[in-house]
């Protein structure tokens, strides 16, 4: 495995100074030391820091409060996790995210999940590069009240980094999924685009009332980066952008269980702290339960990242056309749904079924004679 240990500061002394019940998650970690770093050949989640805070309207290179919140829970048997510490920067930008890129890369290819703490969310793009280096077409979700688009112009920066990830060659992104938009910080010629390339794009206000319709998003999801703008400011202030509406505090940890259950989801990040603006340590306090209600979810996958078909329940919804129809599969053991999308394969034009996870309102709407959309944008993907 590729040597880590040399790319990132240990954890402040005052930190590990402290003791902890043998329920607490500092007590439980795996931690890099002056004097130790940790096997992470044995672990299942590496936890770190990234104060990259060049392309970002928000600074502070200490992430020290939200380790220490993150220490001081309490987790019943917590799943094989190391903090590696903060990342060591290099002298530009550039060779920052390079470095960042190489990291997460050996990482996954080893079958370890990165949890970020960010940093400008300009670092999706070194993240999205990590899996484009190991040949992976990935569908990358955002939470986030705005789509960072920027224009062609613009360099790479936290307002600008989804264009450029669109653009990247060769392409290896299968889908864009975003969570939480606000419309009056969009223009409606960027909501018009992305519906144009087939991408998704989910309203606050949705969102908000359907939290549900989460699940099946995470679970087609394989990397997950969350905005602190996306949160309300009364429980996230400590961000330049925080805005009065947003989500709260309960519906952040749900989005981030709902990530923890997904068997796709692979890397998760949060970016976009101030730590000169957190009062009373609120927003640490929020995003350590958010990567705590992470750990939660992950503590229960169950390992169906496709349909078992021998292990599903099958139900065909054709339509008054007589020719078109949609496949919805159910899984007996865990009850959760995905729609089998045709697509034709290079053997004869035989065709194959990409499975998609859905909800039962997918099922419910195709009753009604209407396919669901993302069955018809996953369509349009790959005919």
């Amino acid at each position: 495995m590729y040597n880590l240990s040399s790319h990132f500061l240990p954890i402040e002394d005052d930190l590990l100074a402290e003791s902890w019940q043998t329920s607490q998650i500092g007590h439980c970690i795996a931690k890099h030391t002056s004097t130790d770093f940790p096997e992470i050949s044995n672990a299942k989640i590496v936890f770190f820091s990234v104060p990259e805070y060049e392309g970002t309207d928000n600074n502070g290179d200490n992430h020290s409060a939200i380790r220490e919140e993150f220490y001081s829970l309490h987790f019943d048997m917590l799943p094989p996790l190391a903090d590696l510490g903060t990342l060591q920067l290099m002298p530009t930008k550039k060779e920052s995210f390079k470095q960042i890129e190489k990291i997460c890369a050996c990482l996954l290819e080893n079958g370890i999940i990165p949890l970020i703490i960010g940093g400008g969310q300009d670092i999706s793009y070194a993240i999205y590069k990590a899996y484009a280096s190991i040949g992976k077409i990935i569908t990358f979700t955002s939470v986030d009240n705005a789509f960072d688009l920027g224009t062609e112009e613009d360099k790479i920066h936290s307002h600008s980094y989804l264009s450029k990830m669109i653009a990247y060659q060769p392409n290896h992104l299968f889908n864009y999924c975003n969570i939480g938009y606000q419309s009056y910080f969009e223009s409606p010629a960027a909501i018009e685009m992305l519906n144009k390339i087939h991408f998704d794009t989910f309203r606050l206000g949705y969102v908000k009332a359907n939290l549900f319709e989460v699940e099946p998003l995470m679970r087609n999801t394989d990397f997950l980066s969350f905005d602190l703008s996306a949160i309300t400011s009364s429980y996230a202030s400590a961000n330049v952008h925080a805005s009065p509406n947003g989500f709260d505090g309960a519906e952040s940890c749900s989005i981030m269980r709902y990530a923890g259950l997904s068997d796709k989801v692979t890397a998760c990040g949060i970016f976009e702290y101030h730590r000169e603006l957190d009062l009373g340590n609120q927003t640490a306090k929020l995003m350590a339960q958010m990567f705590w209600y992470f750990l939660d979810g992950f503590k229960q996958r169950k390992n169906e990242l496709n349909p078992n078909l021998n292990e599903c329940t099958k139900y065909t919804v054709s339509f008054d056309d007589g020719v078109n129809e949609v496949v919805f599969y159910k899984s007996n053991k865990t009850g959760r749904w995905w729609i089998g999308v045709p697509f034709s394969t290079s053997e004869k034009e035989k065709k194959d079924n990409y499975f998609v996870a859905c909800s039962y309102r997918d099922y419910e709407q195709s009753n009604q004679g209407e396919p669901p959309e993302r069955w018809i944008k996953t369509y349009q993907k790959l005919n």
